[in-house]
C-alpha cells in the first residue's frame, strides 16, 4: 500500500514541462531518418528522431519545420500527426509530438556535426534510443488495434464471427480472453483459436492468470496478455513470442517494463459496461500514469477504433477492447 500511494504521488507531483517535436522522415523504400546525439548533450550517443524544442507559441509542426532546415538542410511541405509521448523525467515533464513526413525536399546532411543514418523501422533497436523516443518507434512497429475475445466465442460460430470481423478490418493482434470457462475447455478453444488466428496470419495472445496459462501459451506458440497479479508474482519474463501485462497503476506499470513486457495494457480509460463499478482515469489520468513508462500502451475500458486519435494525444500506443471493437460481443 506504502508503494503506491508514494508512486502515485510522484506521478502527480507538478513538474516545469518541455515541449519538443521528433519528425519521422521516411525514404522512398520505407527507412526512416535518425541523428546521433552528440558528445556533451543529454542522452549523448544514443539515436534519436530529428527535431527539437517548441518556441513560444510556437506549433509543433512550424517548429518541425524550423528544426529540419537548421539542422538537416530539407523542407517539409506536410506531415501527419502520429503520438504526443509525455515523458517524466526527474526535473520535468517532457511532452513530445512525434510527425510522420513523406513529402520532402533537400538531401539530408549533418549541418550541426551529428551522425546521420537510414533504417528500417524493424531494424532500429529501442534500446538505442532516448526513453521518450521508444514509444514512437513502437508505434511503427506494433497495431494500434489489439482486439480482446467477449465471452460468447466459446460458441464456434461467436468464434467464427469474432475472426471474421478482426480480419475484415486488418487487426494484427488479438487476445483470447474467457475466465469462465474451466481449465480443460479453456486449453481446446486455445487450440482452435491458435489454427485459426496461425492460418490467417495475426498474432494470438491467450489471457494468462497463472502459470498453467503461460505453459499453454507455450506449447501452442502463442503469446501471454499477463493479469496483474500473474505480473507481480513473476520475477522473470516468460520466454515466449509476446508478452502483454494488464496495468491499473504505476506500480504495475514499473514492474512491466522492468520484467522486460513488450507492451502493457492501461485500464479503465473510460466508464465500461464490464466493470461499472471502477473508476475511469480520463484521458488525463491515462496520460499521467503513460508518462511514467517508456512502454508501449494501450488504453482499454469504454474505448474502440473511434478513440485512437485521442488515445494517441494521450501517449498510447492504441486502443484495446471488447464490445468496442465487436458490438456482437454479448450476442
Amino acid at each position: 500500500m506504502g508503494e503506491q500511494a508514494s508512486a502515485t504521488t510522484d506521478m502527480t507531483a507538478i513538474l516545469p514541462e518541455l515541449r519538443v517535436v521528433a519528425g519521422l522522415l521516411f525514404d522512398a523504400v520505407g527507412r526512416v531518418l535518425l541523428a546521433q546525439r552528440p558528445v556533451g548533450r543529454e542522452d549523448a550517443g544514443l539515436w534519436e528522431f530529428p527535431g527539437g524544442k517548441l518556441e513560444v507559441d510556437e506549433t509543433a509542426f512550424a517548429a518541425l519545420r524550423r528544426e529540419l532546415i537548421e539542422e538537416l538542410g530539407v523542407e517539409i511541405a506536410s506531415g501527419a500527426p502520429l503520438i504526443r509521448v509525455p515523458q517524466r523525467q526527474p526535473r520535468r515533464l517532457l511532452w513530445l509530438d512525434a510527425i510522420e513526413v513523406r513529402d520532402w525536399r533537400g538531401e539530408p546532411r549533418a549541418l550541426e556535426a551529428q551522425a546521420l543514418r537510414w533504417l528500417a523501422p524493424a531494424d532500429i533497436d529501442p534500446n538505442a534510443l532516448p526513453a521518450a523516443d521508444r514509444p514512437i518507434l513502437a508505434c511503427l512497429r506494433q497495431p494500434a488495434h489489439y482486439w480482446i475475445s467477449p465471452e460468447a466465442v466459446a460458441k464456434p460460430a461467436l468464434m467464427e464471427a469474432w475472426f471474421a470481423a478482426a480480419t475484415a478490418a486488418g487487426a494484427r493482434r488479438l487476445q483470447l480472453r474467457v475466465p469462465s470457462l474451466d481449465s480443460e475447455a479453456r486449453a481446446a478453444l486455445a487450440r482452435l483459436a491458435a489454427e485459426r488466428a496461425q492460418a490467417l496470419g495475426i498474432e494470438l495472445l491467450l489471457n494468462a492468470r497463472g502459470p498453467e496459462d503461460l505453459e499453454l501459451a507455450r506449447a501452442l506458440g502463442c503469446g501471454a496478455q499477463l493479469s496483474r497479479t500473474l505480473l507481480m508474482r513473476l520475477d522473470q519474463r516468460p520466454q515466449l513470442p509476446c508478452i502483454g501485462a494488464s496495468c491499473h497503476d504505476p506500480v504495475s506499470l514499473r514492474r512491466a517494463e522492468s520484467l522486460g513486457c513488450d507492451f502493457a495494457l492501461l485500464s479503465p480509460v473510460l466508464p465500461t459496461l464490464s466493470h461499472p463499478e471502477a473508476q475511469p482515469l480520463g484521458w488525463s489520468g491515462f496520460s499521467t500514469l503513460r508518462a511514467g513508462t517508456s512502454l508501449p500502451v494501450y488504453a482499454l475500458g469504454g474505448v474502440g477504433p473511434a478513440d485512437l486519435v485521442a488515445a494517441r494525444a494521450a501517449g498510447a500506443q492504441g486502443v484495446a477492447g471488447i464490445r468496442g471493437f465487436f458490438p456482437d460481443a454479448d450476442d
